[in-house]
């Protein structure tokens, strides 16, 4: 008899968003026609910016014709973007060569994938809150995981605990849900602890866009020794709103060895038997991300999220109410009000207000008693939130 791969089994229910979905169907049926305002979605709102659209459009114009149809494109990524992904890191200051950067179909997908490079019995160290998927890929593959917790008292940026031994480690930074980001000494505490440990990072760099403090890291390879301890993942869904276009990239050093082995080889054996490729009118669409003019765009948008930030922080400070997030991330985290529990003041929020957010619990036993907000909204909504907000709480 087959026998089935049973850490399925272990998995916990994922309840967070079906229960949300669930209270919001429920409230509606009972007050049809009553607004809402969705400051919980983590998707964007705004389209693909014109260059893009424009990439995109010649594309497909490009398939239409012989001379410039292509068929099946480079497992690893189209040579045009890869090398405009380097060009992008060097203008930052962190060369990378051509054939470290792998162009993926997203982040979500690449780090469920990345860990074919890792035996089962290598343990993962994911810091609390955190991403479900984080532990629910490791989960499935039967891998030991490891909770970090992190609270108010270090601003939800923990430091490497030097009695706890994980081969695997998860840093997200801007992070998701907190919204806090990792300064170059944080940041370098854990590079250090990797190198020290033979320990490789998994750094999710999805939100780095968002970053508007220049003291602070966009990339893990800025920090000295990153190179031989941290595998870097990225994504173009809330950088440029790929979301439902789907494209990413991940960056292995060649410098990265482990256990006798190059990660930067396996992973390219990896994607030439598992993948091929991403489509070339994906790709084409994400170089024009990159260009001159697709970076001006796409800040414009992401600056109409960051005043929706501004809204909502605005809101926060005149009620009183301790929070994270917001400056260098799409996200805020904050303390709810009165001693509530996450979803006591989820349901408090929508009921009484008709906002939407995310109660805390729903990303690990640290979120207790905090709460999720989105700045994807449009800014009309976001401000009409921030409004009743502070006429609720006030």
């Amino acid at each position: 008899m087959i026998k089935m791969n049973t850490h399925y089994a272990e998995l916990k229910d994922s309840y967070l968003f079906y229960n949300i979905s669930q209270k919001i169907k429920a409230y509606l049926d009972k007050n049809p026609g009553k607004p809402l305002y969705r400051m919980g979605i983590g998707d964007v709102s705004l389209p693909l910016c014109d260059t893009v659209i424009k990439a995109l459009h010649e594309a497909v114009e490009d398939q239409s014709k012989k001379e410039t149809f292509h068929g099946y494109m480079p497992e690893c990524g189209a040579p045009f973007l890869r090398e405009i992904i380097a060009k992008h890191y060097a203008s930052r200051g962190v060369m990378l060569d051509v054939d470290e950067v792998f162009v993926s179909s997203g982040a979500s997908d690449e780090l469920g994938d990345i860990l074919d490079l890792f035996d089962r019995s290598s343990t993962a160290l994911v810091i609390e809150p955190a991403y479900p998927a984080y532990v629910d890929a490791n989960v499935m593959a039967g891998r030991k995981i490891l909770h970090l917790a992190s609270g108010e008292e270090n601003g939800f940026l923990p430091r490497p605990d030097e009695d706890t031994k994980a081969d695997l480690i998860y840093i997200c930074s801007p992070n998701n849900p907190t919204g806090a980001v990792f300064s170059r000494s944080q940041l370098q505490e854990w590079v250090d602890f990797a190198n020290e440990n033979g320990s490789v990072i998994l750094f999710d760099a999805a939100y780095e866009a968002f970053i508007e403090d220049e003291n602070l890291p966009h990339s893990i390879f800025e920090l000295e020794g990153a190179k031989t301890c941290a595998i870097e993942i990225c994504s173009l869904s809330k950088t440029a709103g790929f979301t439902g276009t789907r494209l990413g990239y991940t960056v292995i050093p060649k410098a990265l060895n482990r256990d006798g082995m190059n990660l930067n080889s396996m992973w390219v054996r990896n994607r030439t038997t598992k993948t091929n490729g991403v489509s070339y009118i994906l790709q084409k669409g994400g170089a024009a991300v990159f260009t001159p003019e697709g970076q001006k765009q796409i800040r414009q948008n992401i600056q109409v999220y960051k005043n929706n930030a501004k809204v909502l922080m605005e809101a926060l400070d005149s009620l009183g109410i301790w929070y994270c997030g917001g400056k260098n991330a799409p996200y805020i985290w904050l303390k709810c009000p009165n001693g509530m529990g996450s979803w006591e003041f989820f349901d408090y929020l929508l009921n009484e207000i008709q906002v939407v957010g995310t109660p805390g619990e729903g990303f690990g036993a640290c979120g207790k008693g905090y709460f999720r907000f989105s700045t994807f909204g449009s800014p009309e909504d976001t401000k009409e939130a921030a409004r009743r907000l502070c006429e609720l709480l006030k």
